[in-house]
């Protein structure tokens, strides 16, 4: 399997990677444009984009017990394999801020509770965001006028009008971005893309996805630190766009995937985990063109946690999607209980199954067509793992190659994501055109895609 991660770094000396391209203008988004960054867009870093023998030099925003803090320690041990240095990190917390500082061996002035300040240095080559959902847009849009690369953690966006305003500036910077889905780069995936476009399968006809969790005290429930206070993190700040702009909430700061107003919950961060790698499996990834879901809570698996808030987002949430082609994706994610049926492409002529690294593939003929098609089975492939995906960014950074998860693919699965939630929210069946990004019911009522303060809880 070839992937971009094995393309052979550009010979070109650092400076001819310096000149940035300039494709299609911008194409104004269902919402308002965000705040102007602070930076222009013809300012450029010392290394824009490093050559083979060029260290990239990485500043990470978001430096959260969770995925923040496994970047930066994973990036710093693969430092002299990459030829990577993490040069600066921002975070709102203090005891964040402490952190990166210990782990990734970085002095006072190299760390800043407002990542606008960081992208003033000259010394950063690309940006990974790692904070909650609604900062995504605006840091990738600064970052990017700026002159960096960038990673962002999946999803893209809180919403739709502001995912289009983050491809159209990626398209027309010629920038390298990541989406933090590393499914992307599991090899699996890869195989199924090659499968499907030699048509070994037939016509692809459905997929189905599930990422099933269960637990006593509730997915996301995580624990609070005791140092989480008003004085130790600049809660403005975190806040960003958000409408509902309650006081100081170290609930909210570290559960914060339980509340509309941050996350669309199952769909904005369980589904994500299967649509970006399910769809590149298709071999050609789609715009949606109707997509319809429902979310349910019944469990209430908050009161099993004293004195922790109900959720608001669903316990339980599925969703279908069609796309151009007919073909159709059933994605399923559940926290209140963890079967997992299993990962599959259905073709007309046969199935492809995907194990849950995929690191195996079986492609398993239709009994009416088993004297055309064999059986087959694709083992050792590379497991998902995020290094792997960590080294794909920076290779296509050097190589001027686009990653696994690039925004192309990015794009159409938050766009999969956010009329999912629309549907959900609004009770309604979403129909999206991709030519003019308008959003429709079925019965074709205009609809206006959700955005900060559209809705309570938002």
């Amino acid at each position: 399997m070839e992937t971009n991660a094995n393309t052979p770094p550009s010979p070109l000396p650092r400076r001819d990677f310096l000149k940035k391209t300039a494709t299609a203008a911008a194409v104004v988004a269902a919402t308002p444009l965000l705040r102007t960054p602070v930076y222009g867009q013809n300012q450029a870093p010392s290394a824009n984009v490093a050559g083979a023998n060029n260290r990239i030099q990485v500043a990470i925003v978001g430096v959260g017990f969770g995925i923040g803090q496994n970047h930066l320690k994973g990036i710093q041990e693969k430092a002299n394999e990459n030829n990577t240095v993490i040069t600066a990190a921002s975070d709102v917390f203090s005891k964040r801020r402490d952190f990166a500082k210990t782990n990734a061996n970085l002095k006072d002035a190299d760390v800043y509770d407002d990542y606008r300040k960081m992208l003033e240095r000259k010394d950063i080559d690309a940006v990974l965001c790692a904070t909650q959902d609604p900062l995504h847009a605006q840091i990738t849009l600064d970052s990017i006028d700026s002159g960096r690369h960038v990673y962002c953690e999946k999803p893209l966006t809180r919403y739709l009008g502001e995912a289009f305003q983050v491809y159209d500036k990626v398209k027309s910077s010629g920038k390298i971005f990541q989406i933090g889905s590393q499914g992307c780069s599991a090899g699996g995936y890869h195989k199924c893309a090659e499968l499907v476009k030699a048509g070994k399968i037939g016509t692809l006809v459905w997929g189905q996805a599930w990422y099933s969790r269960n637990s006593l005290n509730g997915e996301w429930n995580y624990t609070i630190e005791p140092e989480s206070t008003a004085a130790s993190i600049d809660w403005e700040r975190w806040l960003g766009p958000v409408k509902q702009r309650d006081p100081f909430s170290a609930e909210q700061f570290h559960r914060w995937r339980k509340y509309f107003r941050y996350c669309a919950g199952p769909l904005g961060d369980l589904a994500p985990h299967r649509l970006h790698p399910l769809m590149l499996a298709t071999g050609s990834p789609e715009y949606p063109v109707r997509v319809v879901s429902i979310g349910t809570r019944n469990v209430h698996i908050d009161k099993n946690l004293q004195g922790t808030p109900e959720r608001e987002i669903p316990e339980h949430a599925q969703l279908l999607a069609e796309f151009p082609s007919g073909y159709v994706m059933m994605v399923t994610c559940c926290t209140v209980n963890a079967s997992t049926p299993g990962l599959s492409l259905y073709g007309h002529k046969a199935n492809l199954e995907i194990d849950a690294s995929a690191s195996k593939v079986n492609l398993m003929p239709q009994r009416e067509f088993g004297d055309e098609i064999d059986p087959e089975s694709f083992a050792n492939l590379q497991p998902e793992e995020i290094r792997v995906h960590e080294k794909n960014w920076f290779d296509c950074i050097r190589s001027g190659q686009q990653p696994n998860g690039s925004i192309e693919l990015a794009i159409r699965v938050q766009t999969v994501i956010s009329l999912a939630e629309m549907s959900d929210r609004l009770k309604i069946a979403c129909v999206f055109d991709e030519k003019t990004r308008k959003i429709t019911t079925d019965g074709g009522t205009d609809v206006t895609a959700i955005t900060y303060g559209t809705l309570p809880q938002s």
